[in-house]
């Protein structure tokens, strides 16, 4: 079974779409352009997509059989089951473990679309027209539960709620106990240094 990730797919999409205009520019340059040009070309574009890629394309939380890897632009976080505290949301998902916190760069909750979620799960009021009543379908108390229960709750709410739930059954019965560990990603390091070492030979050349 693929485990599941959490992640913000706007992102995501626009992230492979760069990804693809990316390449396209990259080949145009390597068979039509001339230096020292088209290096500083490709230097830009080589910025451009380290910074999609750990901005984009890596963020996301991934739930584990022995803990949540975080996985923000330019490190990686696990913590076990046992050690999580608690999790919860402001801008971002922020999960408590001992005396650290590790604040999730994806999925985020903007202000916007907190506004929109409570706009979602505010009751309809039957709209009046002239001295003749309208007629207004019945909603049963089982989708109003279901409408409260959504009220002002985003994309971030919802994974932050999972995560409780499974960390809340996984300390309870089984996962490796111990601190969060936080290490640097080798795929975010390699896209920033060779965007630099692009740079640098844009500057040597140009």
């Amino acid at each position: 079974m693929k485990p599941e990730v959490f992640r913000s797919k706007t992102a995501w999409v626009l992230g492979w779409v760069w990804m693809a205009f990316a390449a396209f520019n990259a080949v145009d340059l390597v068979t039509h352009g001339t230096i020292p040009s088209a290096l500083v070309a490709g230097a830009v574009l080589a910025v451009l997509t380290a910074a999609v890629f750990v901005g984009c394309l890596r963020p996301a939380i991934l739930p584990r059989e022995d803990g949540i890897l975080v996985r923000n632009p330019l490190r990686n976080v696990m913590v076990p089951w046992k050690a999580v505290d608690g999790i919860h949301v402001s801008h971002s998902i922020i999960i408590e473990s001992g005396d650290e916190t590790v604040r999730c760069w994806a999925p985020q909750s903007s202000a916007r679309e907190r506004a929109k979620a409570v706009r979602r799960g505010a009751p309809s009021v039957p709209a009046k027209s002239g001295r003749y009543p309208t007629t207004q379908p019945q909603v049963s108390k089982a989708e109003q539960a279901a409408a409260q229960a959504m009220a002002g709750r985003t994309h971030a709410d919802w994974v932050a709620q999972q995560l409780t739930e499974t960390a809340e059954k996984k300390s309870r019965t089984e996962g490796a106990d111990g601190p969060a560990t936080t290490t640097w990603s080798p795929s975010a390091l390699g896209a920033v240094a060779a965007a630099l070492l692009l740079i640098i030979a844009a500057l040597i050349l140009s």
